[in-house]
């Protein structure tokens, strides 16, 4: 998130948690939190009361019914080893999810893995080249990639993403349903899904996959931290981190990936600083009552700072090909590291998904107060199938 962006975010959010504390109580809190259980099983009840509270908190207790998404596929382009598409579903009736789908053109016989991009509050978006590269390498690696954007962000413009208090609900509830749309593909695998963000998109990451246990490898950039909790209604805007049952930060609710393969990358000049020492150690603690410490890893860039650049995605592309199997030497160079000099960069006017021949319904709810009301028509019959 750059400065200005995050200064905006703090001023127009409403936030229900406080979105920073000084770093030696965060350290404290993690103390705090250790206390609270002793082995897996009061871990894991723990896990279970955050987890239930940051659906609860998001408004997504009960789930909206999920609906058909009516998935919309048009400007199919093949490029170097990858092709790309653009592709549009509704959430919940009336809210549409924008996005890319990148595929490889050669399926090597067997299915693909899947995974999730969402972006950080970059003015571009999922547009941004660094997006584009990570999509397109993926892909030729070996997986069905979906970059799609933020609730109220380039060209999903319902809602107002600054001011609605509700975005975290809507991103965090279009994650769920992108797994939903990348599970559904023919030639998608269901058990390899990972996912991965910087910025805010490393908030979506970890939210998703403490709540969504269709998630298999989590690769959180740029966000993990104890001290920090997001400077934007997506982020904070919700009572997640702090109800009436528990108290916890992002350092704890990235630890709800455990036992799966996890990666955080974090850096040197902003909020991730301390990860090798304070956030890593903690998690590691969590993934230790599973005899899995190995697979909570961290990539930490002491020198760099608040982006997902060239060299924090050498680390991700490799902790991918290793836990969803896919094929590091498609995309090799010459020195070891992943070359990405195949990819093509398509204008913001290709990618998108509404254009003159594809029009976002007019029916479609536009507004805070329209979008809630369809949301929570989702919500009601939600409740009404499971009455049946």
């Amino acid at each position: 998130m750059r400065a200005v962006t995050l200064a905006t975010c703090l001023l127009l959010s409403s936030l229900s948690a406080q979105i920073k504390i000084p770093e030696a109580e965060a350290k404290s809190d993690l103390e705090a939190f250790a206390k609270t259980f002793s082995d897996r099983a009061s871990w894991e009840k723990r896990a279970n009361l955050i987890r239930h509270g940051i659906l609860a908190g998001a408004d997504l207790v009960p789930f909206p019914a999920k609906t058909p998404l009516r998935a919309v596929f048009h400007s199919r382009r093949e490029l170097d080893g990858y092709t790309v598409e653009n592709v549009y579903f509704e959430s919940f009736p009336g809210y549409f999810v924008t996005g890319n789908l990148y595929c490889p053109t050669e399926r090597r016989g067997h299915k693909l893995a899947a995974i999730l991009c969402p972006h950080g509050h970059w003015k571009a978006g999922r547009f941004r080249n660094d997006m584009q590269a990570r999509c397109a390498v993926f892909a030729k690696m070996g997986a069905a990639v979906f970059a799609y954007d933020m609730a109220g962000w380039q060209e999903s413009t319902q809602i107002d993403h600054r001011k609605d208090k509700h975005a975290l609900t809507y991103q965090l509830w279009t994650s769920i349903r992108v797994v939903d749309f990348l599970t559904s593909l023919d030639d998608v695998d269901p058990a390899r899904v990972g996912v991965t963000g910087a910025s805010g998109g490393g908030t979506q990451t970890f939210l998703l996959t403490a709540v969504d246990p269709r998630i298999t490898a989590s690769a959180p950039v740029v966000m993990v931290s104890a001290h920090f909790f997001g400077g934007c209604n997506c982020e904070s805007g919700r009572p997640i981190h702090r109800r009436k049952a528990y108290k916890t930060n992002n350092a704890e609710i990235t630890a709800l990936a455990a036992p799966r393969p996890l990666l955080i990358v974090s850096d040197g000049k902003d909020w991730t600083k301390n990860v090798p020492n304070v956030e890593l150690p903690y998690i590691k603690s969590i993934y230790a009552l599973y005899h899995a410490e190995n697979l909570a890893t961290n990539a930490h860039f002491p020198t760099e700072g608040h982006d997902y650049g060239a060299s924090k995605r050498q680390p991700v592309y490799r902790f991918f090909a290793k836990h969803l199997r896919l094929d590091l030497d498609a995309v090799g160079g010459k020195d070891g590291k992943v070359d990405e000099s195949f990819v093509t960069y398509l204008p913001h006017a290709q990618l998108c998904c509404f254009n003159a021949n594809h029009k976002r319904p007019a029916s479609a709810p536009v507004g805070a107060e329209a979008v809630l009301e369809a949301f929570e028509a989702a919500k009601a019959r939600g409740r009404r199938r499971r009455r049946l």
